[in-house]
């Protein structure tokens, strides 16, 4: 297959079927790959081709990738153990979130996936006990200033990020999937409630509820930054375990809309659908990359960046928010 697109649809394309890539050129290679690091897919493409013919050197590359995402995962799992211990004392329900989750329930969204901080859902009036917990056991602040400080604990739907004193890992402790600020609310008790225990005592969201939240992620809150690796999360949960109640999940928390758009960007991009609309807007903003991995399009990128803003709190205290930040620089 020679290259033909200059966007990360090429990436898409590759991940929905990876018998496409047989024949890539050398320059479709070398966009294929950089998009894959640049959109932090690099694992799960690797995961996605092996047994695949190549060339050496791309071999190599992807073997690389799949012992690093290997790595990864059991940092994530250790990660997880430390908090359930440093928590086991706390009469709540602990569920994890994102990739963490994934890995932990062996689901097929974490094969090869890379993963960030440890994100966790805790109910919101076990917060203070979960922070006491976490400060206790070598978590510490990531972000000591008193104006951030007061933001976190007043709108966000979270604590403000901890990082540990010694493994130097971060931990972001949620009580609900959305800012307390934002357009829609969704129930937090709700996702908890109908929560999947692990063998070790943790938790995770329901399959609805992790493509619930990860719609919500893309399109209530964020600026579209990682989207393909989040539509990717979402396909793949949809391939393992169907839709059937997501649309009731998604009206629970309000959340219709952004579930219904994520199920047609995923067609559009992994399947035959064909994006239509606004979506084709959505897509222009998660294909924006090059055939060096670099960001294009930025007037695209700087919408959806205010649109995130706009979308997190009203107009008034948006403003005086980002007034206080460009004071304080």
């Amino acid at each position: 297959m020679a290259r033909a697109v200059t966007d990360a649809r090429l990436l898409a394309r590759a991940l929905a079927d990876p018998a496409i890539v047989v024949g890539l050129d050398a320059d479709g290679w070398t966009a294929l790959l950089a998009m894959a690091r640049a959109e932090q897919l690099i694992g799960t493409l690797a995961m996605r081709f092996d047994g695949l013919p190549m060339p050496g050197a791309v071999k190599a590359i992807l073997a690389d990738a799949r012992d690093a995402a290997e790595q990864g995962r059991r940092a994530a799992l250790w990660e997880a153990e430390m908090a359930r211990r440093a928590l086991a004392s706390i009469d709540c329900p602990v569920v994890l979130l994102k990739g963490t989750a994934f890995v932990a329930a062996g689901l097929s969204a974490g094969q090869g996936r890379s993963i960030g901080d440890l994100d966790i859902l805790v109910p919101r009036a076990s917060i203070d006990a979960v922070e006491a917990a976490l400060l206790a056991a070598g978590w510490e602040w990531v972000k000591p200033d008193p104006y951030d400080d007061a933001y976190y604990r007043r709108w966000m739907h979270e604590l403000p990020p901890l990082i540990h004193r010694e493994r130097d890992r971060m931990i972001d402790v949620h009580h609900t999937i959305l800012p307390l600020t934002a357009r829609i609310t969704p129930d937090a008790d709700a996702l908890i409630d109908s929560s999947v225990p692990l063998e070790n005592g943790l938790r995770t969201l329901s399959p609805n509820g992790m493509i619930v939240h990860a719609a919500a992620h893309l399109f209530a809150d964020g600026d579209l930054a990682g989207g393909l690796r989040n539509l990717w999360d979402i396909r793949c949960l949809v391939d393992e375990f169907g839709v059937e109640s997501l649309e009731a999940e998604a009206k629970r928390h309000g959340l219709s809309r952004e579930v219904a758009r994520s199920l047609r960007l995923v067609a559009s991009l992994f399947g035959d659908g064909s994006a239509r609309g606004l979506d084709r807007l959505y897509i222009r903003r998660i294909t924006a990359r090059d055939g060096w991995g670099r960001p294009i399009r930025p007037v695209t990128r700087l919408a959806f960046y205010v649109r995130s803003h706009w979308l997190r709190m009203p107009p008034a205290m948006l403003a005086k928010h980002l007034w206080t930040k460009w004071r304080k620089g």
